[in-house]
């Protein structure tokens, strides 16, 4: 179930790339494309339903800000801490998306986000701070 959905310019340096958030640790999923100093938010319930379903979302919601998977050069994922099973599901689709396609992943922590401010995540992998591949999961 769709809650909300937000559009508002980012002032970081992207180098043109599109970057996939995926934040599912706390009591919200949260997607967010950044891209081309845009940002694109959509939030559901942090239900196991939504679980069930998680790349037909997040599939739906690049679609409806005219991107697919193939377009993505980067995901980033939540490892935690937070909920158990929000996390695992979070973590196993973004591991499946990036192998499948070839996309680079990375993993971030729930302190790195204060009021939903992903852009820091951005700014963490511009300053080389988030290691490719590297997911460590915190519940």
């Amino acid at each position: 179930m769709l809650l909300s959905a937000k559009t508002f310019e980012l002032n970081i340096k992207l180098n043109n790339m599109n970057n996939l958030i995926i934040d599912a640790a706390n009591d919200k999923i949260f997607f967010v494309i950044i891209a081309d100093s845009k940002s694109y938010t959509s939030e559901h319930i942090n239900h196991s339903e939504n679980f069930d379903k998680l790349t037909i979302l997040i599939l739906n919601f690049l679609k409806s800000h005219n991107l697919n998977i193939k377009n993505l050069n980067n995901i980033f994922v939540n490892q935690g801490p937070g909920k158990f099973s929000s996390i695992r599901a979070s973590l196993a689709t973004a591991k499946a998306i990036s192998f499948a396609n070839g996309i680079d992943l990375y993993g971030f922590n729930s302190n790195n986000v204060i009021d939903q401010n992903y852009a820091v995540i951005i700014d963490l992998f511009n300053k080389g701070v988030l290691i490719k591949n590297l997911i460590k999961p915190h519940y």
